[in-house]
């Protein structure tokens, strides 16, 4: 266990010396909060005016929906980022470095699981922190104890089961090049892929039956269900209940499943589930390679 820690210490420090990956791990998210300031913040705030009317909270509802987006998108970016210290110690061939010194294999790929974990963690509380005091700065109200506690809560269980997810995908790369495209491609869709860049009801029927299954959608959908409790009693309060729940399903605060609501419960033991069963897959896979 020692060793796991020693090891995971090294890989967070390395990780944090590199200003280059710390930004490219943020970069979807930036992306993000470019495309909110410039456009789409304004935009949803005059599609809720146009059918509940001008009423109070219309921007602490938006505010609310694209801070819990930008850290579920944060729990992938993140993560994926702190893999590319594996990746590059097996392109640097500092991998063989370690396995003929007497560190068991799956201590090392502890360890590099581990630091994804604490570095995905702590940089998304720091995410959620900022995220809290711009809301409140705009007018919005901080999140009540409890809420903050489950936020907390919740952003510890997308994190395992991203970084599981990811450490998946990072499994199957050699090289920094191919990580690198790998980080783009991933930082682009994710976006799409939680509802962020725009509300999930708008997309393709198609597209919104696929991202059902993407554990990163219901760590969105956890994430605002806690958000925008509040902002949602105080739009739609003299809401008819259609209007409301119309809005709930098209900006993806609750996603159904033949025509069934997904349950929070539910939506916990697929990001469980689906993070063990990544995770399992891609230490077996990891260290057959390592032994190649």
């Amino acid at each position: 266990m020692n060793t796991i820690l020693i090891m995971a210490k090294r890989n967070v420090k390395m990780f944090f010396r590199d200003k280059a990956s710390v930004f490219f791990s943020f970069l979807s998210v930036l992306i993000i909060i470019g495309l909110y300031a410039l456009f789409l913040g304004d935009m949803q705030v005059k599609n809720i005016k146009a059918a509940v009317g001008d009423v109070k909270g219309i921007r602490f509802l938006i505010d609310a929906w694209i801070m819990a987006g930008i850290i579920a998108v944060n729990t992938v970016t993140l993560t994926l980022g702190a893999f590319g210290i594996m990746v590059q110690d097996e392109s640097k061939k500092i991998m063989k470095d370690f396995l003929v010194a007497p560190i068991k294999r799956s201590s090392l790929v502890a360890s590099y699981v581990l630091s994804s974990w604490i570095i995905g963690f702590i940089i998304t509380i720091i995410a959620f922190i900022i995220g809290e005091a711009y809301i409140v700065f705009s007018g919005g109200e901080l999140l009540p104890f409890i809420s903050i506690l489950k936020v907390i809560g919740i952003i510890a269980l997308c994190i395992f089961s991203s970084s599981s997810m990811v450490f998946l995908l990072v499994s199957f790369i050699k090289t920094d090049s191919a990580f690198a495209t790998l980080s783009t491609l991933i930082g682009t869709l994710i976006g799409f892929l939680a509802g962020i860049y725009v509300p999930i009801g708008v997309l393709p029927q198609a597209v919104q039956s696929f991202i059902k299954f993407v554990p990163t959608t219901h760590s969105a959908v956890l994430l605002r269900q806690v958000f925008m409790e509040r902002p949602l009693e105080m739009v739609f309060a003299k809401a008819p209940e259609a209007i409301t729940k119309d809005f709930t399903h098209s900006f993806g605060v609750d996603i159904t499943f033949n025509n069934n609501t997904i349950t929070p419960e539910i939506m916990i033991l697929i990001l469980l589930g689906t993070g063990l069963m990544f995770f399992a897959i891609s230490v077996i896979r990891t260290v057959r390679k390592i032994n190649k």
